[in-house]
């Protein structure tokens, strides 16, 4: 469905719809027309101002394809819809946003994402910046270095591990064990291994602590700024889940247990035991 003809001129009918699916990265997003062209010489607004549709690409379902990075792209997208940048707290993805938005062509949001430093070395009204890669390859490489290096230094001095680029925050472990108790002695209880220790907490910090040994498959693309309670880990030990942690830098702060307990058979008096536990670590 075309869009109707402005009354302008006859040979300016825009030949797309009024609504547009995007497949950007994988991802489906739904918008208007007038989304997309909201910001003039852009890289979207260049896409859809053209007469014809057929040298854009499409995916298997016609949707218009574009490769870039999925999940930033709602950000691209959300500004693009009122020329406003709104980030959740401690965004820690800032740097790529920035590349995002200049592959885009966004000059303006380039600038809103880039890190505020003062002449004077200090940081200004943003603290410091989120991640390495605020710095834009087109500022000037000597003052741009200088002045990075100094707020690198300021933040170093006022956050704790700032320099090695570790951030604060909760990891919580938990696994459900079970045990069999016999009637005559506390002696015959038979112990079941952990099944699977469960990961919750900030996707980043789960994927800094654990590495390859975090299994991902029960939620693939949660993004790093959010949170997740299906992560589990690809070994059973503890001990192990424990050490990753404390190298990390994270120390237990409470843990928690429950259990309910049930009789294995109508003709003993064996009982099983089923309990969930918790550790709740914190890197300050």
């Amino acid at each position: 469905m075309a869009l109707p003809d402005s009354g302008i001129s006859g040979e300016e009918v825009i030949p797309f719809p009024e609504i547009i699916e995007l497949n950007v990265g994988g991802q489906v997003y739904i918008t208007r027309y007038s989304t997309l062209t909201s910001v003039p010489d852009s890289l979207l607004w260049e896409m859809f101002s053209q007469k014809s549709a057929k040298g854009l690409a499409r995916d298997t379902k016609g949707r218009f394809f574009v490769d870039r990075d999925g999940f930033l792209f709602r950000y691209i997208l959300d500004y693009m819809r009122d020329q406003q940048l709104v980030l959740p707290d401690h965004f820690p993805e800032r740097g790529r946003l920035q590349r995002e938005a200049e592959f885009f062509n966004l000059p303006e949001l380039v600038k809103l994402l880039a890190p505020k430093i003062s002449k004077q070395n200090s940081l200004g009204d943003e603290g410091c910046p989120s991640d390495p890669e605020d710095s834009s390859p087109g500022i000037d490489s000597a003052r741009s270095l200088g002045s990075l290096g100094a707020a690198a230094a300021a933040c170093s001095s006022l956050v704790p591990g700032a320099m090695d680029g570790k951030r604060s925050g909760f990891i919580t472990i938990g696994y459900r064990g079970s045990y069999t108790l016999g009637r005559d002695s506390h002696t015959d209880a038979k112990f079941r291994r952990v099944a699977r220790i469960m990961v919750c907490g900030k996707t980043s910090l789960a994927k800094e602590v654990f590495g390859e040994t975090l299994n991902e498959s029960r939620d693939p693309d949660r993004p790093p700024e959010r949170y997740t309670s299906r992560y589990y880990l690809k070994f059973t030990f503890l001990e192990q889940a424990f050490d990753k942690l404390a190298d990390a830098g994270f120390h237990m702060v409470a843990c928690n247990s429950t259990g309910t307990c049930a009789f294995a058979h109508e003709q003993t008096d064996d009982k099983i035991w089923t309990s969930y536990t918790e550790y709740v670590f914190y890197r300050e």
